[in-house]
């Protein structure tokens, strides 16, 4: 059985970071990411990452202050988001590719992070 758990979120201050945590168990993927999705508005893209060779990719809002890593000892993925903004506040999903797979297959249950102005 896949999981995907992620860390708790919580509410900060604008310009301060949070580290999120993603592990996942059940199987091997080929790439795993986050996304998010704030209130009234469509899940969007922020990060991914290659389980293979490590090279990621961020969406342009996030470029420069969210970096996304992996241990592949512990099957995680983190997600370090600096220089957060009230605008970075939504639910961050934990997301993860099957080999071969053109879509996320599996998507954690979401944790919620609050940045205030």
């Amino acid at each position: 059985q896949v999981q995907l758990v992620e860390s708790a979120g919580g509410l900060v201050q604008a310009g301060d970071s949070l580290r999120l945590s993603c592990a996942a168990s059940g199987r091997t993927f080929s790439a795993m990411g986050w996304f998010r999705q704030a209130p009234g508005k469509e899940r969007e893209f922020v990060a991914t990452i290659i389980w293979s060779g490590g090279s990621t990719s961020y969406a342009d809002s996030v470029k420069g202050r969210f970096t996304i890593s992996r241990d592949n000892a512990k099957n995680t993925v983190y997600l370090q988001m600096n220089s957060l903004k009230p605008e970075d506040t939504a639910v961050y999903y934990c997301a993860a590719k099957r080999p071969g797979s053109g879509r996320y297959n599996y998507w954690g249950q979401g944790t919620q992070v609050t940045v205030s102005s």
